[in-house]
Parts: structure tokens; sequence; C-alpha cells
């Protein structure tokens, strides 16, 4: 059954911003662009390291890693530039009330 975790409220995370959360035993990055908002696994594939700390690419929709320089792709999870070559899990985003929820399944 898939659960509903409320990250934050909507005007607490700016647009260009990547924030870590912690969600049970799984860490996920919230990341806003424009009005839009996206929650992947906080830990990069190509080594276990906080994808949150990286910088947000916001005319691409991607997030840097900030170790090797890897990107991914915020729609998809999938790595735009090496070394990365797996996918990072993406969730599902809900925004209502003002605020904004990620479900895990």
């Amino acid at each position: 059954m898939a659960e509903r975790v409320v990250l934050c409220k909507r005007d607490e995370i700016a647009p260009g911003e990547a924030r870590r959360f912690d969600v049970g035993t799984t860490a996920v990055a919230l990341v806003r662009v424009g009005d839009d908002f996206y929650v992947l696994s906080d830990r990069c594939s190509h080594e276990d390291y906080s994808l949150s700390e990286g910088e947000v690419w916001v005319d691409e929709c991607e997030l840097e890693c900030p170790r090797h320089g890897s990107t991914f792709d915020l729609r998809t999870g999938e790595p735009c530039s090496l070394p990365a070559t797996t996918p990072v899990p993406i969730y599902e985003v809900e925004v209502e009330g003002g605020e904004v929820a990620v479900i895990l399944s």
C-alpha cells in the first residue's frame, strides 16, 4: 500500500532549491523548479553521496551530484552525464492545500 508523507509547505522551498528529507529509512531529495516539484532518491547511483547538496539545473530540469558532477533528470531519474550510468528512483509528488507530499509505495 502506498504511503503519503507531507514533506513541507509549498512556500518553504524556493524555486531552484533542493532539500533532503528522511522518510522512515528512505532519504529523498525534494527539488523545486518553478512551480513544479520533484522527488528522487537522495543517493547518487554512482557513489553513495547526497544529491540534495548538489546544484539544480533549472533549464535542463536536472540535479547535479556535487561529488563527481553526474546529473540526473528530475522527471525520470535517468543519468544525463557520466560517471553515473544507473538511474535513481523517483517518487510521485502531490501538492495539495499548500503542502508538498511524497507518495512512497
